[in-house]
């Protein structure tokens, strides 16, 4: 049931068609994990946060930077210093009180992977590094958990859905994380955002866009990311929708797999 004060807080949504009442009591249902409290989980957490999900489980094991300010807009200059699960965490108790926050100040690694994956329905990743996005992806599998992705470069990102644990209508797989990019790049090839910066605000484009393909999946309205890519160039402000598809050949959840767990993992 949502309370008179969650009625008027929602209203908006509650009188949209596709989410309405049974969709907002499904927000307030949910359980999302959003890994990384930075450039791309700051905005998404503050909307998931403002749209009335239940719980949302943040995990990053990092502080707040000066630098960090520029793009990771769930911080603030007196929290300079202060654990990013614990800054995010205030701001969202002081946007909206109904959402319960569940701190994660650690680092994702093999070990603890399945266990914090398991706790949620959904998991957000707004990582910035591929041995992360490697490790969540095949946690969210195992786990048989959605996973909505996204990543930025300088002035690019990419944002898609992966329910690698369910089949097509046809029966075919859906695709994992390792059907869309087989390897990561070679060590040194995509140099760090302290190296090459970013633009600030596309990293709010890209986490209001997880954000909202996470609202997506919990309501269930319209067409989700799932064997999708969509592809954002902001210095043309153009965006692409790439498709891809099961690969028979990947090790994850190929014909001849060659991961059975997470041990692969473990060192990283």
């Amino acid at each position: 049931m949502l309370s008179p004060d969650e009625l008027e807080r929602y209203a908006r949504h509650i009188v949209l068609r596709e989410v309405g009442g049974p969709g907002q009591a499904a927000l307030k249902r949910a359980r999302v994990l959003v890994i990384g409290a930075g450039g791309l989980g700051a905005p998404a957490l503050l909307y998931l946060a403002a749209a009335g999900v239940g719980v949302l489980g943040v995990i990053d094991d990092d502080t707040v930077a000066l630098s960090n300010l520029q793009r990771q807009v769930i911080h603030d200059t007196p929290g300079i210093g202060a654990s990013k699960v614990a800054s995010a965490a205030a701001a969202i108790a002081r946007l909206n009180p109904h959402v319960a926050v569940e701190s994660h100040a650690t680092r994702l690694v093999a070990a603890n992977a399945l266990d914090l994956v398991g706790r949620y329905d959904i998991v957000a990743d707004g990582s910035d590094n591929f041995a992360t996005r490697y490790l969540v992806s095949d946690a969210c599998y195992f786990s048989k958990k959605p996973l909505v992705t996204a990543a930025v470069g300088m002035f690019d990102g990419t944002l898609t859905t992966l329910r690698a644990h369910e089949r097509g209508g046809d029966g075919t797989p859906n695709p994992t994380y390792r059907c869309l990019f087989p390897e990561p790049p070679p060590p040194g090839t995509v140099p760090a955002c302290a190296e090459a910066g970013i633009l600030g605000a596309l990293t709010g484009v890209l986490g209001s866009m997880m954000a909202l393909e996470v609202i997506r999946e919990i309501v269930g309205f319209g067409e989700g990311l799932t064997g999708r890519l969509v592809m954002l160039d902001a210095r043309s402000m153009r965006f692409e929708t790439l498709r891809y598809a099961w690969d028979p050949s990947n090790p994850l959840t190929g014909e001849n797999p060659t991961i059975p767990d997470l041990s692969m993992h473990r060192g990283q």
